[in-house]
């Protein structure tokens, strides 16, 4: 497991933070020449062979320019070998006879097909062949990072605090770092075993309480009395782009992060997320909503379930807040805002939780098909992999799904 953390290098004097400015400017200006040879090229090498990396004129020492090359090198691999992926979903559309699709993947295909990729803000890749770290001093600083093998007898001493989530990770310190005009990117990696032991929970994420697990673990405000609503409803108040707004969203991370440090993941084994995607693709969102970030959650969760060995499993989202957790019955009505109502057996819970057993049940999969039939505006019983499905008779128009 790669995990990084960036460190300031604004402690350093205005001399050095130029001399930083410069061979980044340099160094992307060598990285975009070799694009320009490579984009062309059929097949193209992991590493350039010398009479490809003699061409660049620069100042930049031989190692820097190797460097450079193998990153250019990689930047336009990927690049055409996601263009090459477009054109075969494009042909699978075609087979599949999914018209629609197939048309505005070509759009972005012909948009994308001889463009070049833009390295505006290419952070360069450096090995332990340029750096140097100190960080046993008896200096002001907790460590020093020093630059050298750079090119025009360029070498660098940055001065650098270990910041709280520096400390915060384990494992062995890689030799190799990103350099930006701000920052410069450290990466640990540490193993971590996956746990074979424990219980399966599912969670859900909402705006009244950031997680629910399906044990009955949330938390609702901290003990400041802030709920992720009222942060929301703070945030929308704020001009974007100001102070203000910087501020709460500062604040909505920190609540996040305190919220999902809460759970009690140590007997867990998997944990279940639904799979969201495109949460306002193609809709129209009030502005209150769009201040809620699914992706910060997601991210979050997927960090910390990661430190811990935890598994994490994707289910689809379709009617996990619709259904009944204690009898299976499915309908559009049972949920209201924050209450969950069975009109079948009665069932009565938080809305969260409720939706949170659910994606902790192992049920059968809903086919696009069967979801575009809206069964779930009558009613249907939706069970669990391996059970039998008995619709009441009181039930007249009610279906039953399988």
């Amino acid at each position: 497991m790669i995990r990084s953390s960036k460190l300031s290098i604004r402690f350093a004097n205005t001399g050095k933070k130029n001399d930083v400015f410069l061979f980044i400017e340099e160094y992307k200006k060598v990285t975009s020449f070799f694009i320009d040879l490579l984009w062309e090229q059929d097949e193209i090498p992991n590493l350039l062979p010398k009479d490809v990396t003699d061409q660049a004129e620069t100042w930049l020492s031989k190692r820097a320019i190797q460097c450079a090359a193998k990153q250019a090198s990689g930047i336009a691999r990927g690049a055409i070998k996601k263009n090459k992926q477009r054109l075969f979903v494009y042909n699978k559309l075609l087979e599949q006879r999914l018209f629609i699709k197939a048309r505005k993947l070509k759009k972005i295909i012909d948009k994308h097909t001889s463009s070049k990729p833009d390295i505006k803000h290419l952070n360069p890749e450096l090995d332990s062949r340029f750096i140097h770290f100190d960080f046993e001093n008896n200096t002001f600083f907790d460590g020093w990072l020093t630059l050298s093998s750079l090119g025009n007898k360029l070498k660098i001493q940055i001065p650098v605090k270990k910041t709280k989530h520096f400390n915060s990770l384990s494992g062995k310190l890689k030799s190799g770092i990103r350099l930006n005009k701000k920052h410069v990117t450290l990466m640990f990696e540490s193993d971590v075993k996956t746990r074979n032991k424990g219980k399966t929970l599912g969670l859900d994420i909402g705006i009244n309480a950031v997680a629910t697990t399906s044990d009955g673990q949330f938390k609702e405000s901290d003990c400041d009395e802030w709920t992720f609503n009222k942060i929301i409803q703070r945030l929308n108040k704020k001009k974007k782009g100001s102070k203000g707004y910087a501020k709460v969203q500062r604040q909505r991370t920190n609540f996040i992060n305190w919220n999902i440090n809460q759970l009690n993941l140590s007997k867990v084994k998997v944990l279940k997320l639904e799979d969201i995607k495109h949460v306002r693709r193609g809709r129209r969102t009030s502005k209150y909503l769009s201040h809620w970030t699914y992706a910060e959650i997601k991210g979050k969760l997927e960090q910390t379930c990661e430190n811990l060995g935890v598994q994490v499993e994707y289910v689809s989202p379709t009617y996990t807040s619709q259904r009944c957790n204690s009898c299976g019955w499915v309908r559009r009505s049972n949920r209201q805002n924050q209450e969950f109502k069975c009109s079948q057996c009665g069932h009565a819970t938080n809305a969260d939780l409720n939706a949170a057993r659910n994606i902790a049940t192992n049920l059968r999969a809903i086919s696009n098909k069967e979801r575009l039939l809206h069964k779930n505006r009558i009613g249907f019983y939706w069970n669990e992999v391996g059970q039998e499905c008995i619709v009441p008779v009181a039930k007249k128009y009610a279906t039953c799904l399988w």
